[in-house]
């Protein structure tokens, strides 16, 4: 169905032909491509130490199929694997560098639907590849310079199932983690943990803090996921019924390997998944001004609570290795994506749902507030998210030099994809870096705006194509 080579790694569909899915052929080939990249970086000599990797998966029922063949690849060049195996993204990149490992590899396909699957690429500071790097793997890949290792100089396996709990250690020890309000708020949390990592990470962690009254909802590690894994409105409708059903605090949901977040209020309301980094950086400035970042398709709400405490707000191209790259760029305090990620530049460069809960209980149980009366404090923004499905060989440069020429008027970002803005309204026009699509995202004062925005630019985008 679909194979796709970005700056997030390697992702598609399991299953079909090599080279229009991800195979097992094309699963050891993009490995044994990253593995030679650490190689070469390394100039591994007779005398230097194994190179290592750590590698993660989530709850997919491709999982286990994928991860053998990673680890039989790795090994076979020569370099020594840790083996996580059910983990998440965040407690990846931190157990990089816990470990002192040369990089990481999580297996992952984030929110997309249970047949597809993914190698996301970390470096050595637990971190995502940048694009030169992946562009050079995409090289390796594609020419096959590959050089296996001889019998005696294979890779070795061993397994680390401490990773988690070093990831919630680290949480606690967090200056701005405060588990004592916590506890003291007694707060009854419902979690949708979408059959996937989320089922052991998100309790343990809640424990940890000092939530006791916690229910799990869809907590079977299967990879069947209960419904869309992409944590949106119209996917968490069970989550909200539970919510207003068990009397709960809050609601929480993850996608399947704990990189994004999102709340429920406690009348079964959507605290808004753009809100959830515009509470936490709020909680955050409040304790330490400074710099933000989001990337552009995010809400700007993040600016506004940027510009009350003093700091400075800076967009990003869409990409958690943009926003990081912007962030350091900045010294940003506190950044992330709209889309629920959460990075806390001085726990670890990554967006983590894990430190996000930590940080936003904090900030709900010291402001004395139930979640929608701390929702109502915020400006409201509305956002609508839309997508184009790109069929066949769309020229999409095409598409968007024609929409650019017919608002040439409007102040217009052609930094990433295009983004024209209308007086206070706005609507960014992007290809996916995870699927053959086009996002369409407007943002107004007005939820009706925002939609006719978005309806009126999809409109264009299609008498284009």
């Amino acid at each position: 169905m679909a194979l796709i080579k970005s700056i997030s790694g390697i992702r598609g569909t399991i299953g079909g032909k090599t080279a229009d899915n991800l195979t097992p052929v094309d699963i050891v080939k993009f490995t044994a491509a990253y593995g030679t990249l650490l190689i070469k970086a390394s100039d591994v000599s007779k005398n230097a130490p194994t190179l290592k990797v750590v590698l993660g998966r989530d709850g997919r029922i491709s999982g286990a199929m994928v991860k053998h063949l990673v680890i039989s690849t790795l090994t076979g060049l020569g370099i020594d694997v840790i083996d996580l195996d059910y983990s998440t993204t965040p407690t990846v990149e931190m157990a990089v560098t816990a470990l002192q490992a040369d990089g990481g590899i999580i297996l992952t396909a984030s929110h997309n639907p249970k047949e597809w699957n993914a190698l996301k690429l970390l470096n050595s500071k637990g971190e995502f590849i940048n694009a030169e790097e992946g562009k050079k793997v995409l090289e390796i890949a594609a020419a096959e310079d590959f050089v296996f290792a001889p019998v005696d100089k294979l890779g070795t396996v061993t397994t680390d199932s401490h990773s988690l709990q070093h990831h919630i250690d680290a949480i606690l020890a967090y200056d701005l983690v405060d588990t004592v309000a916590i506890k003291k708020a007694k707060l009854k949390v419902v979690v949708d943990a979408v059959n996937s990592s989320g089922a052991f990470a998100v309790p343990a962690l809640l424990k940890a803090i000092g939530v006791k009254d916690i229910i799990v909802l869809n907590e079977e590690v299967t990879g069947n996921f209960a419904h869309n894994p992409e944590p949106l409105p119209e996917h968490l409708t069970g989550l909200s019924t539970a919510v207003v059903k068990q009397n709960a605090s809050l609601g929480i949901a993850v996608d399947p390997d704990v990189d994004r977040l999102c709340f429920v209020c406690e009348d079964g309301s959507m605290f808004g998944e753009e809100y959830t980094l515009v509470a936490v950086a709020d909680y955050v400035l409040s304790r330490r001004p400074g710099n933000t970042v989001s990337n552009m398709s995010s809400t700007r709400a993040l600016r506004d609570v940027t510009e009350k405490h003093g700091g400075r707000y800076y967009p990003s191209p869409v990409g958690e290795v943009n926003v990081v790259n912007k962030m350091k760029e900045v010294n940003a305090v506190i950044g992330g994506e709209g889309n629920g990620g959460i990075i806390v530049p001085d726990l670890h460069y990554g967006r983590d749902a894990l430190i996000g809960i930590a940080l936003f209980l904090t900030h709900l149980a010291n402001s004395k507030k139930s979640i929608k009366q701390l929702r109502n404090t915020y400006p409201d923004y509305f956002m609508s998210k839309n997508k184009i499905t790109l069929e066949g060989n769309v020229d999409v440069k095409n598409v968007f030099d024609k929409i650019k020429t017919k608002y040439k008027n409007q102040p217009i970002n052609a930094e990433d994809g295009l983004k024209i803005e209308f007086d206070t309204d706005w609507v960014h026009l992007r290809t996916s870096n995870t699927e053959p699509i086009i996002r369409i995202y407007a943002e107004s004062n007005f939820a009706t705006t925002a939609d006719n925005i978005a309806k009126r630019l999809m409109k264009d985008i299609s008498e284009v194509m």
